[in-house]
């Protein structure tokens, strides 16, 4: 993350993310699949980590990542590049990634609790649950919030503006903060047109 002075001085935090060339490697249409979508291929992995059937599809391509987007309209064509310059300033996006991995937490970092009091004869309780049963039932209900395993899931951030496009760097500066850690990688999704349709 970095910031950036705008025209009115005001300083706005962004984040920087890197767009490599991602390739249209296949198409769908609704003709011949039932559905209209384009499917993306992303960064490089060794040829003999690659299967046959794989190998006859992509060509000469040898992607790390294929991901495939559904769409209403088709405006790729195979083997075309897609550069940061899809995007344009002030555009309206959603961000999805992985976020941190934090492992098994207590419900203090995880669930925001308080604990308990140091006073009234308890020692070691600062940052324990409490209570976790109900009178009668005679279990834990579903759903409690307790100890666990905490962060690697799929987060979207949505409402993101893009502030700015550095095409000699292939550099896309989005506004606020993102998931995951550095080198994750990132889905960035242009919500401009389906804002501006609900609107009207």
């Amino acid at each position: 993350m970095t910031q950036i002075f705008g025209e009115d001085n005001r300083v706005t935090p962004v984040t920087v993310l890197n767009v490599e060339p991602n390739v249209v490697s296949f198409i769908k249409t609704n003709e011949k699949d039932g559905y209209n979508a384009v499917q993306v291929a992303f960064g490089y992995r060794k040829e003999n980590k690659i299967s046959k059937p794989l190998k006859g599809h992509l060509g000469e391509l040898k992607p790390a990542v294929l991901k495939e987007f559904r769409v209403e309209n088709i405006e790729f064509k195979k083997n075309e590049k897609i550069l940061a310059d899809i995007f344009e300033i002030g555009d309206t996006v959603a961000v999805s990634a992985i976020s941190k991995a934090k492992g098994f937490q207590g419900v203090v970092k995880r669930h925001g609790f308080h604990g308990g009091p140091r006073t009234h004869g308890q020692k070691h309780s600062e940052r324990e649950p409490g209570s976790i049963g109900v009178g009668g039932v005679q279990r834990v209900l579903k759903g409690t919030r307790m100890a666990g395993r905490m962060g690697g899931k799929r987060i979207t951030v949505k409402n993101l503006k893009v502030v700015g496009i550095d095409m000699e760097n292939n550099n896309l500066l989005v506004s606020g903060a993102i998931p995951g850690r550095r080198g994750t990688l990132v889905e960035v999704k242009n919500v401009s047109n389906e804002t501006r349709n609900s609107k009207s």
